[in-house]
């Protein structure tokens, strides 16, 4: 039996740790939150909590990290003293499926490669939100050595059904990256869509219809059209997060010297969305920034 150190239990990792339990691997699990990892070893028979990274690592042969940032990525693997990689046996596989700078995952790899106990890195980000992580259909794009994908897939696959091998180490959190602002463009364009269809008088849900048949229709018009319209923000993926990734896709296109315009104007949209104090709702929550720009609110009673 493959053993796994699950380090993040989140809206996210909660459910892809409880994926890998239930496929088989043994899963021992650890989060910031005190007693947090005990709850949900009562909830997943035969898992176990650990009180650090490091203890999550003793008897692990793959290490998964989900948490929000590369800060917390790099603190939970490389901190001398609890993090996982000072506990780690050797030839450890980790495999961080945070959305973080694809600086940062090319730094923390090429520090593990450094140590002395061979160990490899994947960067396997996730899309897919909350309901496809709890049935294990997550979307997932790995970045790094063939050989490390291949002992990394059987894994992967526990928690997702697509599994893409998109590159060199970094790749997936830049595919990942881009593909987070074009979702929150979307979803920029749909509220500013409702917003106008309120302003003009027309029927909402004959709108939302006609955009869902139509030429106009993406991911976001499915997940996101009643949420907006219903002022409904119940936590799928919270708008501090994709403000996050959306930042960290425009600091890679600058690096690059790539103009990314759609992804500017979600930034601002979403920003303003924080500042209304909507940051650990789901970004749905975007269409409040564009009420505002309008001086209105979407009736749709």
């Amino acid at each position: 039996m493959t053993t796994v150190g699950f380090l993040g239990l989140g809206i996210m990792g909660s459910r892809m740790a409880a994926n890998l339990q239930r496929k088989g691997f043994a899963v021992t699990a650890w989060t910031r939150t005190p007693g947090k990892a005990e709850a949900w070893v009562a909830e997943n028979p035969g898992a176990t909590a650990a009180a650090t990274p490091r203890e999550a690592a003793a008897q692990a042969d793959i290490i998964i990290s989900m948490v929000v940032d590369g800060a917390q990525v790099d603190t939970i693997l490389l901190d001398p003293e609890n993090g996982a990689a000072a506990g780690a046996r050797a030839h450890t596989l980790f495999i961080d499926m945070s959305t973080i700078a694809p600086a940062d995952a090319r730094r923390i790899g090429e520090d593990l490669a450094a140590r002395d106990g061979d160990y490899s890195f994947v960067d396997a980000p996730v899309t897919g939100s909350s309901p496809r992580a709890e049935d294990g259909t997550l979307t997932i794009m790995a970045g790094g050595a063939g050989d490390d994908i291949a002992r990394a897939r059987p894994a992967l696959e526990a928690m997702g059904s697509t599994i893409i091998h998109v590159g060199e180490l970094g790749h997936g959190q830049v595919i990942k990256l881009i593909n987070n602002a074009v979702a929150a463009a979307n979803a920029a364009t749909l509220a500013q869509a409702l917003v106008m269809g309120a302003g003009t008088g027309v029927d909402l849900e004959a709108l939302t219809q006609v955009l869902s048949a139509g030429s106009g229709n993406s991911t976001m018009v499915g997940l996101k059209a009643e949420p907006m319209r219903q002022h409904n923000y119940a936590t799928l993926f919270k708008t501090a997060h994709m403000l996050k990734d959306v930042r960290l896709c425009i600091e890679e296109a600058q690096r690059a010297g790539i103009p990314f315009p759609a992804a500017n104007s979600a930034r601002d949209a979403l920003t303003a969305a924080v500042g209304r104090g909507f940051a650990d709702q789901d970004f749905a929550s975007i269409v409040e920034a564009y009420e505002g720009l309008a001086g209105l609110r979407i009736d749709d009673e």
